[in-house]
């Protein structure tokens, strides 16, 4: 047996690397960001113990009325403790946290092929959903990016001071165009979130580097090469001119194979949008899951999801990255009959072998093909060692024949002929998730490891047969000619995930 590898082994060049990583992201992150974020995180693991140790009733009083982290939610603290689990623990922790590590959390949510199946699913429950900033602080940050320093009426004609939504990174208002009368709405980022993030991620990644170093055999998991990626991507996100050139690419997208007839995306306001502001057009619709009102706005619901199918499977074969965050809230049935996508603050990139692969597993699995299934996944994973597809071939049998059984009328698996895998669920969340972690689990039984991306794309299908289930359910995606037959191959693409 090959010797396990000790921090003995490490060499002189290898302790040099580490120290400088950790000297560059201290500088990054900077002093003052580090220590008030030690002293948030201090109150948040001191509430989140407190939700699981029997505290006297004074004490939990006075605790509750604390905050959490930066931009975190209130805490609600009782006298009678909770049974410990370790997922709710960190996910409460994360919550109270603020910015940064709800981030993480949604990160491991959507991650079920790097993370165990427990943690998954308890941080579907991880919202990015805080408590608004008061107007005068989001309001300075309007006139700062966008008038100049002087008044919001230099540009806008009215702003909502309530907001549409609030989330850990930045808040949502509508607004009037002064020049030109049109509806908008501003993104907003919330004051200083950049230095939160900065000492977040800086820390996330110093620790990463520190126990690789310390236990060389974390590097076979890619700890801190995980970590550096969600740093990156994180402070993209800090920069609203990059979304606001994903939305303008869709745009594009949708002018170039002419479906501006049936499909929207906002326009965005470039003399208004900063790093910091992002000015878009407002769209009026309705979420897809509200048939009711679907109904009163177009006479055929059933071709309303297959456009909204077509377009985003068209972008994931001919763009260079595919929206990877198609839930309900950000697809859109608008008042005139198109669909409109919004938020393009997630997007994925996938590399031509796994798109091979998954249009590959989608055939076997239109054909009930256990073996082509095994294969497919083995040509998309990473092994160390020889798979035995006999063997997985049986494992995919058991797990799709239980689903199954187990809920024969909102579960079921299935493929269509534009090479997605689908799967016809109940109307939760947690069930696509819990697709995701079967076919996840039984692939890492056989000794694979499946790529991020993988997740993400069968993810989104998975959002679309439930959206078929509601506007279609008698819908035959395999013979109906409306379904469009979207064959070819994309690209080769370096794979890449944007948080």
């Amino acid at each position: 047996n090959r010797r396990k590898k000790t921090v003995r082994d490490r060499t002189n060049e290898e302790a040099v690397s580490m120290i400088q990583d950790i000297i560059q992201a201290g500088v990054e992150a900077g002093p003052q960001a580090g220590i008030v974020r030690s002293l948030q995180a201090y109150r948040a693991v001191a509430t989140t113990v407190a939700d699981f140790l029997p505290l006297p009733a004074p004490i939990a009083s006075s605790m509750a009325g604390r905050r959490g982290g930066a931009g975190g939610r209130s805490s609600s603290i009782s006298s009678t403790p909770e049974t410990f689990s370790a997922p709710v623990a960190l996910r409460k922790l994360f919550e109270r946290l603020g910015a940064t590590y709800i981030k993480l959390g949604q990160f491991i949510a959507s991650s079920p092929t790097l993370f165990p199946a427990e943690y998954v699913k308890e941080f579907q429950k991880c919202l990015d959903n805080t408590e608004p900033l008061e107007w005068s602080v989001i309001e300075a940050v309007i006139k700062k990016e966008l008038c100049g320093g002087g008044p919001t009426s230099r540009v806008f004609s009215s702003i909502d001071k309530t907001p549409l939504a609030s989330a850990s990174i930045a808040q949502v208002h509508k607004a009037k165009l002064k020049a030109t009368g049109e509806d908008v709405v501003i993104k907003v980022q919330k004051p200083n979130i950049d230095s939160v993030l900065k000492a977040d991620l800086n820390f996330i990644y110093i620790a990463s580097r520190i126990l690789e170093f310390l236990q060389p055999d974390f590097e076979r998991t890619s700890l801190s090469a995980i970590a550096g990626d969600i740093k990156s991507s994180m402070l993209e996100e800090l920069d609203f001119n990059k979304e606001a050139t994903n939305v303008e690419e869709f745009r594009e997208f949708l002018t170039n194979n002419n479906f501006d007839q049936i499909a929207k995306a906002p326009k965005v306001f470039k003399e208004y949008t900063t790093k910091k502001c992002m000015t878009m057009e407002f769209l009026r619709g309705v979420s897809l899951l509200d048939s009711e009102s679907i109904a009163k706005i177009s006479s055929d619901p059933e071709a309303t999801i297959i456009t909204a199918l077509n377009v985003w499977t068209t972008s994931v074969l001919t763009m260079p990255w595919f929206h990877a965050d198609v839930h309900a809230g950000n697809l859109l049935v608008l008042e005139d009959g198109r669909v409109g996508f919004i938020d393009f603050g997630i997007v994925g990139r996938v590399s031509e072998k796994t798109f091979t692969a998954v249009s590959e597993l989608s055939g076997a699995l239109a054909v009930g093909d256990y073996y082509g299934m095994a294969k497919a996944l083995s040509n998309m994973g990473a092994t160390d060692e020889t798979v035995d597809i006999d063997k997985f071939a049986k494992d995919i049998e058991r797990v799709l024949v239980n689903l199954s059984q187990v809920q024969p009328e909102s579960v079921t698996v299935s493929a269509t002929t534009d090479g997605q895998i689908s799967g016809s669920l109940n109307f939760d969340e947690q069930e696509v998730t819990q697709v995701l972690l079967d076919i996840v689990e039984v692939t890492e039984d056989n000794g694979l490891k499946l790529p991020r991306e993988f997740g993400l794309l069968v993810k989104q299908s998975l959002y679309f047969d439930r959206y078929l289930k509601i506007l279609a359910p008698d819908l035959d995606v395999m013979s109906d000619s409306r379904v469009r037959d979207l064959g070819g191959k994309i690209s080769p693409e370096d794979v890449i995930v944007d948080v």
